[in-house]
């Protein structure tokens, strides 16, 4: 594949990140982000997991901003996290993954019932579709997924998943 051709398809997914539609990413996108995931799924922001998702959202911001945001404006353009965040984490998806990983595990919890960091593909789903992706991809997403067919999607699968989409060219 063409760099070029790599390059589109990141580009197309910087809007899943731009939660505001307002042209770049900042602190919050992944605030809003998390605050749509808490009213989705009926968790008070107040609540540990509430608290703990905006941690992880913070955190993933952090660790976004510390590799994208070139000029230092607290604010990432399609081009800094184009050329800057994702040509850095092509060839290395595993350290994308660890900087989603807290925001991921908070999401999860939020999205599943218990403490055993798996959810199901109905939530998965949801929550998908909640960062913005369509409704019917997200379904799809979440689906493809479950690899055994359990009706179950655990953390690593998640993380990964993630990290392919965003890093890795199709």
């Amino acid at each position: 594949m063409v760099t070029s051709e790599y390059e589109r398809r990141i580009a197309a997914r910087f809007a899943t990140f731009d939660q505001d539609g307002n042209g770049y990413i900042d602190r919050e996108d992944f605030s809003g982000a998390a605050k749509a995931l808490l009213a989705e799924f009926g968790t008070a922001a107040r609540s540990d997991r509430g608290q703990a998702l905006y941690i992880g959202a913070e955190a993933f911001w952090q660790g976004m901003a510390g590799i994208a945001d070139r000029d230092g404006d607290q604010r990432i353009t399609r081009e800094e996290f184009v050329n800057g965040a994702l040509k850095r984490l092509r060839d290395n998806p595993e350290r994308f993954a660890e900087i989603a990983r807290p925001f991921l595990h908070a999401a999860l919890a939020v999205a599943g019932p218990g403490d055993d960091a798996a959810v199901t593909v109905e939530a998965t789903a949801r929550v998908i579709a909640v960062l913005g992706v369509p409704e019917e991809a997200a379904r799809a997403a979440a689906a493809a997924l479950d690899a055994d067919g359990d009706g179950r999607i655990d953390e690593e699968e998640i993380v990964r998943a993630f990290a392919r989409y965003f890093t890795v060219p199709e």
